[in-house]
């Protein structure tokens, strides 16, 4: 009797095919890591130079107005106009008053500069947990910018001149820290968690234009001061 003739699969053995498709995976499995980070990274620096481009637009805006910052609100404002209750004047202006990026847009000439490749949307709102906003695709498809702005500049009626510490005073950020960060974003299940809630923002990171019209990559501790900084 004859050999047995071996399986083959295109010139190749039944076995040799299996162990292929095996290295194939363990690399997969090494290198998925490495381009997701990747990916990430060059989201972040497009999401960054977003922010130069909207500081630049508005300085031009600023040069077009008697130097003033664009009398525009954001996503918070217009989803809660009542955290301004403190300032009922303030408050009662901003249903009337236009979204930030719509009055910039003659400015910066195209919308996509207000979307940051990262925006996954959100529930919550970061730094004022557990404050809700309904933000699902995405905060740029609800709201029409990724971005949200420090509002009190425009209702102080304020430029960038007038800033005490312009390097130092956050003017616009990405919506959610988890977009850049390691972390999941916020949801019911930390509510009243404390811990939970800080361990989960210590990882998220966010792109922060400052009121002289640099920009950075910063944590989050970074972003609550800058947004806290006075004008």
């Amino acid at each position: 009797m004859g050999k047995r003739a071996r399986r083959t699969v295109c010139g190749f053995t039944l076995l040799e095919v299996i162990v292929v498709i095996l290295i194939m995976e363990i690399l997969a499995a090494v290198l998925w890591p490495v381009f997701t980070q990747a990916r990430r990274r060059a989201e972040s620096t497009s999401c960054l130079s977003n922010l130069r481009q909207i500081g630049a637009a508005i300085s031009m805006y600023e040069n077009d107005d008697d130097g003033r910052f664009p009398a525009g609100v954001d996503a918070v404002d217009r989803a809660y106009p009542s955290l301004w209750q403190s300032f009922p004047d303030w408050e009662a202006r901003i249903g009337s008053m236009p979204l930030l990026n719509d009055l910039l847009l003659p400015y910066t000439r195209s919308k996509a500069v207000f979307v940051c490749p990262s925006d996954t949307g959100m529930e919550y709102i970061d730094i004022d947990f557990p404050l809700k906003l309904n933000a699902e695709p995405s905060l740029a498809a609800v709201y029409g910018s990724s971005y949200f702005y420090r509002t009190e500049i425009t209702f102080r009626q304020l430029s960038d001149s007038d800033f005490q510490l312009p390097a130092q005073v956050g003017v616009m950020v990405d919506g959610a820290g988890n977009w850049h960060g390691g972390a999941r974003a916020l949801s019911d299940q930390d509510v009243g968690d404390l811990a939970s809630i800080l361990g989960i923002e210590q990882a998220y990171r966010y792109n922060l234009l400052f009121g002289d019209f640099h920009a950075k990559f910063v944590n989050i501790d970074v972003y609550r001061t800058a947004w806290t900084t006075g004008l």
